[in-house]
């Protein structure tokens, strides 16, 4: 299950990566993008709060989770900038990635021990 979420979390990543990549470049954010990297994102945090409900225990993996429900709250917050056409605020960008490449780093450090 923390597989799925890894692989989820990881492809979102990708969508977040570039979507960052593009707003430091001035350039135009991709609706499409946005929305495919907040559903993978979505759906990773979905199946970690499964495992998490489903017996998967351990501090980092409830340190992970509750910063991903954080950066999914950000995540929201660009979201609701993106829809109204406004440029997201760097700082929000920064944070938002950072909280969520911590959680991964987390997740990956969970699975491997």
């Amino acid at each position: 299950m923390l597989t799925i979420a890894v692989v989820l979390f990881a492809a979102a990543a990708l969508g977040g990566g570039t979507l960052a990549t593009l707003h430091f470049r001035q350039k135009g954010l991709p609706m499409v993008l946005a929305v495919g990297h907040g559903l993978l994102a979505a759906a990773g945090l979905v199946v970690l709060i499964v495992a998490v409900v489903g017996g998967s225990t351990g501090n980092l993996l409830i340190a992970s989770l509750t910063l991903f429900v954080i950066a999914a709250l950000g995540g929201f917050a660009l979201f609701s900038f993106h829809l109204r056409r406004l440029r997201l605020p760097t700082p929000v960008v920064l944070i938002h990635g950072l909280v969520a490449v911590i959680a991964f780093v987390l997740l990956l450090i969970k699975i491997t021990k």
